[in-house]
């Protein structure tokens, strides 16, 4: 009987220092840490060169704040909740899994921000996210 020679995939551990050798300290203390003179300089860099690429374009977005952070991620979980329709697609479709992915997220944001939000920005979260869990809810029971 003829053998079959398996194909496969070959792994070769290029690291310099082996994860299992070491405790989770030593981890830790090898982790890249970025020098405080470098990340300002980029940081320099992104305002600049993000003011001249806004300055050559036409369509002007709004300024990035906690609220429009928040209402787009909230517009994301509507358009999976087919509440409103893909701005891409121009369609409407529900795909719940994306949905609570993104509500989950909003509720992460909750708890990482808790006491730390002006009040106009927790109650706007709050209600964002009460609303969205509701419409969930109610999807998922058409289903």
């Amino acid at each position: 009987m003829e053998e079959k020679e398996e194909k496969g995939f070959v792994f070769r551990d290029r690291r310099k220092v082996r994860l299992d050798e070491l405790d989770k300290d030593d981890v830790e203390a090898q982790q890249p840490t970025i020098d405080e003179v470098e990340e300002r300089k980029a940081k320099e860099e992104y305002t600049t060169s993000s003011a001249q690429h806004r300055e050559k374009t036409s369509d002007q977005l709004p300024k990035v704040t906690f609220s429009t952070f928040i209402f787009s991620l909230a517009s994301s979980a509507l358009v999976h909740l087919g509440e409103v329709s893909d701005p891409v697609t121009n369609q409407k479709s529900v795909n719940l899994t994306m949905a609570r992915q993104i509500i989950d997220t909003l509720a992460v944001i909750e708890e990482k921000t808790q006491g730390n939000l002006s009040k106009d920005e927790e109650q706007l979260l709050k209600s964002l996210l009460y609303d969205l869990r509701m419409k969930f809810v109610q999807k998922s029971s058409q289903i």
